[in-house]
């Protein structure tokens, strides 16, 4: 089957996981990179154990998975470290994102990942879709969705490359800043401007591979 593949990205808190949602709601099959580097990372995985060595049983929670947000305050203050775990993280999730691509039944299909540029991964993709809002909105979102500290999630949107460094590159830009009215045309306009050849003929039972619940 004939697959149009759409990277989307956008740095963190800029409405990526809405966009898929809609983009699912249309039809697109869509895989959810950090979803799937959770899978890669659980306990008892390769992945778990080279992690663990590199940056110590501090690291767990009280059942032996990995603590995202300890680990986050880890890399986030250290670009190094942060380096290091995608170094581990990266290659794993990479393979299992293309299984889930060969799986797909639907034409087209989306795969979400914050870091799909700097891992080169928008290369091998039809077009190349960027989520991107204010640095004050992010912050917001952070706070009120995760329960983060102002002062964490200010460290967390100053941690990663300027979004005007993805919107260049991008083949759609998805500004979220505004209403999901709003946000909902800008995908609904991109979505009309894919080739008919893919949106054609969707298979109604969309699959979206998230956590249950999300």
């Amino acid at each position: 089957m004939d697959r149009y593949l759409i990277g989307l990205t956008g740095n963190i808190a800029t409405g990526k996981s809405v966009v898929a949602g809609m983009l699912a709601g249309l039809g697109a099959h869509t895989i959810d990179a950090d979803w799937v580097a959770h899978e890669v990372m659980r306990q008892g995985t390769p992945v778990w154990q080279a992690v663990v060595d590199a940056f110590g049983q501090a690291i767990l929670a009280a059942d032996g998975e990995i603590h995202r947000r300890r680990l986050g305050g880890i890399v986030f203050a250290d670009p190094e470290a942060l380096r290091r775990l995608e170094a581990i993280v990266h290659p794993a999730t990479l393979q299992a994102v293309d299984a889930a691509v060969t799986r797909a039944n639907e034409r087209v299909v989306v795969v979400e990942a914050i870091k799909l540029i700097e891992a080169g991964m928008h290369r091998a993709y039809h077009a190349l879709w960027v989520t991107t809002c204010p640095p004050g909105t992010q912050i917001a979102r952070l706070v009120a969705l995760r329960g983060l500290s102002e002062a964490e999630a200010r460290l967390r949107v100053e941690s990663q490359p300027p979004q005007a460094e993805k919107v260049a590159l991008a083949d759609v830009v998805i500004d979220t800043g505004g209403t999901l009215a709003d946000t909902r045309r800008q995908v609904a306009a991109a979505w009309e401007a894919i080739p008919q050849v893919f949106t054609s003929h969707q298979n109604k039972d969309t699959k979206v591979w998230k956590r249950a619940g999300q």
